[in-house]
C-alpha cells in the first residue's frame, strides 16, 4: 500500500479521497488554485500546494504543475478524482514516466474509450450492442448532415471526446440540424479541447442504466451491480439510485456480463463505469465507458457495503480483488441526489455567491452527505456549483424515498438558490414513486416540478415578523441594560408607546410586492394583523439560532436567516426569501428598464447570433454565454431591433452587465 498519494483534484471528490486515505493510514497531499485557497480540502489533507490562478485551465489541468508537487511532497501516487485530469491518457503516460503510480486504469484503456467513436469500434468488435448511428472520422458539416438524415430524427449530437452532458444536442428534424451542430462542437471545443462529434439514433423513453466494473492486474474483472441515472436535466444526472427500478436478475446478468466484456475489450486495471440505454423492450445498448470512479458511485456503495476508493488503491498498489463476483451481494436501497447551487425557474441557470447559511441533516447508517463545502464557501465561475451530494439508503425502495425526501427538507442553504425544491418535488412525484423513470421525466412532469413560485403564506409572514420582533425586543433591553436610565419607560420591550396604542407596522417586500404586517404587544406575545386574518404568535431563538415559535397553539420550527435587510425563512423543507422595506426611503430604479439585455451570471460571450440593426422575432437567439461549462443562449424577449453589442465574441462579462441595447417593437393599437 501507499504511504503518500496526491489528489488532483478538489472540492468534494478531493476530500471523498483523503477521508479513505487517511483511514488507511496513507498520508494525504492535496493542491489548490486562488479561488481554494481556504478550501475545504485544502484543510483536510496533509500537506497542500498551490498551483496557480483560479481558472482550472491554469491551475488543475497543468499536469506538469502538478507532476511537480508529487515529486516534491514525496507521493508514490497520484488519485486523478473525476474530471480535470482524471480521463487525460498523456496525464497517466506522464505519471508513469515519473515513477508515480497513476490510480486509475492503463494509458491504452483511457485512450481506446477517450473517444467514443473508437469507443464504439471496440465494443462493436467485442459484441457490445450498439445504437444505431455514425462514429466515423469524417467531420464535413454537409457530410455529417446527409448522415443525420439517413439515421432519422429525432437525433442526438455527442462530443466525441467528452462527457457529462457539454457538447451534446438533442435535434428533432433536419432543418434544425445545422445549428445544433455548430453549438455542440463550439461546447465540445471548449470543455475539451475536440470538437468532433458522433451522432446516434435518439431513443424517446429511454432508461440510463449505467454498471460499476472494477478489474485488477492478475486477470479478475466484475460487475458491482446496476445503477439508474435517468432523472437528468440537460443530459446530466441529478438523481441516481441502486439498484434501477424493475431490473430482474437475468437483465442485469446480461447486462453485467457486457460490461465486464466491455472492460475486457480494452484491458482495464481500476474502478469503470459502463453505461447503457435501456429501451421500453428490454433491449439495451453501449453508451459510453467512464474511465474512473463516477459520481454517484455512493449508491453502489451503500447498497453493497464496499469502499471504492480503497479497492481503488489497492488494486493500484498491486493487489488482487478483495473479493470474487459470487461474493458480492445488493443489500437494500440507496438514492443519491445532487445539490448544485443553481435556479430551476430559470432552466437550471448557475447561481453565484456566499453560503451564508449552510446546514445539513445528521450522518448516520441511513445518511450519507459527501460535501466539498462548508458555511461561509464561496460558489463561484470558476467550477462546477455542486454543493453537495446527499445519499441514503434504507430496506427497500419505498423507504429509501421517505428518508430521501425527510433529508433534503432538512437540508438548509442561504445564500446562493439550490435545487433541493426541485429534487423534493421530483422524488415526491407519483411516477417516480411508481418507477415511471426515464430520461424525459422531468421535461414530462415539468408542470409538477417546477410550480409556480407562489406569494409568501401568512405562515410565512408571522414566523418574518416573529423573528424581527424578538430582534427588536433583544436590541431594546440590549440598550435598558447599557442606558444610564434602564428604567426608563423608554426602554420598556413591552411595546409601551405614550398616548399610543401598543404596535408596529412592518413592512415586507415579497417579490415586487410590499406586504404590511402589524404587529400588536400582548402579554403572551404578539397579535399579528395579516393578510388572511389574526394570529396570535409568541416564541424564542434556541442555542443552534432556530426559531421556536408557537402559532396560535401550533408549535414549530423554523430557520430565519438574516443578510442585511434581507431575511429567508426556511421551513417545512422550503425557503422564502423577503426583504424589510421602508415605505419612506427614496426607492432605487428598476434594475430591468426597459431597452436593455443583462447577464443573468458571470461568464464567456462565446458567439453573437445575429448583426447589429437587424429586426428579430420574440424568442431568436441574439448571444450565447458560457458559465460552470455550460452554454446559455440569450434570446428576444419580444419582437424588436437589436441596436447595438456592447461586448464581442470572447469578452467575460460580470453578472448584471448590459449586454446589448434593445428596442422592443410597439404594435398600434386599433382606433
Amino acid at each position: 500500500m501507499f504511504d503518500t498519494i496526491l489528489i488532483a483534484n478538489r472540492g468534494e471528490i478531493a476530500c471523498r479521497v483523503i477521508r479513505t486515505a487517511q483511514r488507511l493510514g496513507i498520508r494525504t497531499v492535496a493542491v489548490y488554485s486562488d479561488a481554494d485557497a481556504d478550501s475545504l480540502h485544502v484543510k483536510l489533507a496533509d500537506e497542500a500546494h498551490h498551483i496557480g490562478p483560479a481558472p482550472a485551465r491554469e491551475s488543475y489541468l497543468i499536469a506538469d504543475r502538478i507532476l511537480e508537487v508529487a515529486k516534491r511532497s514525496g507521493a508514490c501516487a497520484v488519485h486523478p478524482g473525476y474530471g480535470f485530469l482524471s480521463e487525460n491518457a498523456a496525464f497517466a503516460e506522464a505519471c508513469a514516466q515519473a515513477g508515480i503510480v497513476f490510480i486509475g486504469p492503463p494509458c491504452a484503456a483511457i485512450r481506446a474509450m477517450g473517444s467514443k467513436s473508437a469507443a464504439k469500434e471496440i465494443m462493436g468488435a467485442a459484441g457490445v450492442p450498439l445504437v444505431p448511428g455514425y462514429h466515423g472520422k469524417e467531420q464535413g458539416a454537409d457530410f455529417l448532415q446527409a448522415e443525420a438524415d439517413r439515421i432519422g430524427f429525432p437525433l442526438l449530437i455527442k462530443a466525441s471526446a467528452g462527457g457529462g452532458g457539454k457538447g451534446m444536442r438533442v435535434v428533432t428534424r433536419s432543418s434544425e440540424f445545422t445549428e445544433a451542430l455548430a453549438g455542440a462542437r463550439r461546447e465540445a471545443m471548449s470543455g475539451f479541447g475536440d470538437d468532433h462529434v458522433l451522432l446516434e439514433r435518439y431513443l424517446t423513453k429511454p432508461r440510463h442504466i449505467e454498471i460499476q466494473v472494477f478489474a485488477d492486474s492478475h486477470g479478475t474483472a466484475l460487475h458491482i451491480f446496476e445503477r439508474d441515472c435517468s432523472i437528468q436535466r440537460r443530459h446530466q444526472k441529478v438523481i441516481e439510485e441502486s439498484p434501477a427500478f424493475g431490473m430482474t436478475p437475468v437483465l442485469r446478468q446480461k447486462m453485467g456480463e457486457a460490461a465486464v466484456a466491455a472492460a475486457r475489450a480494452i484491458g482495464y486495471v481500476g474502478a469503470g463505469t459502463v453505461e447503457f440505454l435501456l429501451d421500453e423492450d428490454g433491449s439495451f445498448y453501449f453508451m459510453e465507458m467512464n474511465t474512473r470512479l463516477q459520481v454517484e458511485h455512493p449508491v453502489t456503495e451503500m447498497i453493497s457495503g464496499l469502499d471504492l476508493v480503497e479497492w481503488q488503491l489497492r488494486v493500484a498498489s498491486g493487489e488482487a480483488m478483495p473479493c470474487s463476483q459470487e461474493q458480492l451481494a445488493i443489500s437494500g436501497h440507496a438514492i443519491e441526489a445532487r445539490i448544485y447551487a443553481e435556479d430551476p425557474a430559470r432552466d437550471f441557470l448557475p447561481s453565484i455567491g456566499r453560503l451564508r447559511h449552510l446546514r445539513t441533516p445528521d450522518e448516520n447508517a441511513h445518511v450519507r452527505i459527501d460535501s466539498g463545502v462548508r458555511q461561509g464557501d464561496e460558489v463561484s465561475i470558476n467550477y462546477d456549483p455542486m454543493i453537495a451530494k446527499l445519499i441514503v439508503w434504507d430496506s427497500d425502495r419505498t423507504a429509501a424515498i421517505r428518508r430521501m425526501r425527510k433529508a433534503l427538507a432538512e437540508f438548509q442553504v442561504v445564500g446562493v438558490t439550490t435545487n433541493t425544491g426541485f429534487l423534493g418535488n421530483v422524488v415526491a412525484h407519483p411516477a417516480f414513486s411508481a418507477g415511471e423513470i426515464d430520461t424525459g421525466f422531468i421535461d414530462r412532469h415539468r408542470a409538477g416540478l417546477f410550480p409556480e413560485s407562489a406569494p409568501a403564506s401568512d405562515r410565512i409572514l408571522a414566523l418574518a415578523a416573529l423573528d424581527l420582533m424578538l430582534i427588536r425586543s433583544a436590541e431594546a433591553e440590549c440598550r435598558a441594560q447599557t442606558s444610564h436610565d434602564p428604567y426608563s419607560p423608554w426602554h420598556q420591550t413591552c411595546g409601551w408607546r405614550l398616548n399610543s396604542d401598543n404596535y408596529h407596522h412592518l413592512h415586507f417586500i415579497d417579490e415586487d410586492q410590499v406586504v404590511t404586517v402589524t404587529a400588536h404587544y400582548r402579554p403572551s406575545g404578539f397579535l399579528l394583523e395579516l393578510p388572511g386574518g389574526s394570529l396570535l404568535v409568541c416564541g424564542e431563538r434556541d442555542e443552534a439560532g432556530d426559531l421556536l415559535a408557537d402559532l396560535a397553539g401550533i408549535r414549530i420550527k423554523a430557520t430565519v436567516v438574516w443578510n442585511g435587510a434581507v431575511l429567508t425563512v426556511l421551513d417545512q423543507g422550503k425557503s422564502h426569501q423577503l426583504t424589510i422595506h421602508n415605505p419612506h426611503a427614496v426607492g432605487e430604479q428598476d434594475e430591468a428598464a426597459a431597452g436593455r439585455l443583462t447577464a443573468p451570471m458571470p461568464g464567456k460571450i462565446v458567439a453573437l447570433m445575429v448583426e447589429s440593426g437587424v429586426r428579430v422575432e420574440r424568442g431568436t437567439p441574439l448571444l450565447i454565454m458560457e458559465a460552470m461549462k455550460m452554454e446559455h443562449t440569450i434570446c428576444a424577449p419580444c419582437d424588436g431591433n437589436v441596436a447595438e453589442f456592447h461586448y464581442p465574441a470572447g469578452a467575460v462579462v460580470n453578472e448584471g452587465a448590459e449586454l446589448l441595447d434593445f428596442t422592443a417593437e410597439v404594435t398600434p393599437s386599433l382606433p
